[in-house]
């Protein structure tokens, strides 16, 4: 599966954490992300990370791209509701997940739920939603 990273600042440590918890399920997996989540990911965990721009760059746009041609499977995305600077990335993520049928998480405890599933083979169906990629 084609998953995606992406965390606002706030919640970058916690993206951090979460993969290092989940590393054995994730590497699995395909990961990409924006660059600095990416980067801070992989550093800590030694997963190899796609990483595209920078959020502000144009990152956030590259994942919604990945998204409208139904090339990623499940999206991570750590909002912080604290700081609510970059929502307009979670609101378009968001939009195109609802429509391509792409699990989507925003915080950790929705996100160890859907990472647990991974693991478990309750995403499988996306395997026959897109099976050119597999």
């Amino acid at each position: 599966m084609n998953i995606a990273l992406m965390a606002h600042d706030g919640k970058k440590e916690l993206m951090v954490q979460f993969c290092i918890a989940y590393c054995g399920i994730l590497a699995d997996h395909s990961l990409c992300a924006t660059h600095v989540t990416g980067k801070l990911v992989s550093e800590a965990t030694g997963l190899p990370v796609t990483l595209y721009l920078h959020t502000d760059q144009g990152g956030a746009q590259q994942i919604a791209s990945r998204i409208s041609y139904n090339e990623i499977d499940l999206v991570i995305f750590f909002c912080d509701p604290a700081n609510p600077g970059g929502f307009d990335d979670i609101a378009r993520i968001e939009r195109l997940c609802d429509q391509y049928l792409i699990p989507f998480a925003t915080n950790a405890a929705t996100a160890e739920v859907l990472v647990q599933g991974l693991r478990r083979g309750d995403l499988d169906w996306r395997n026959i939603v897109n099976p050119q990629r597999r």
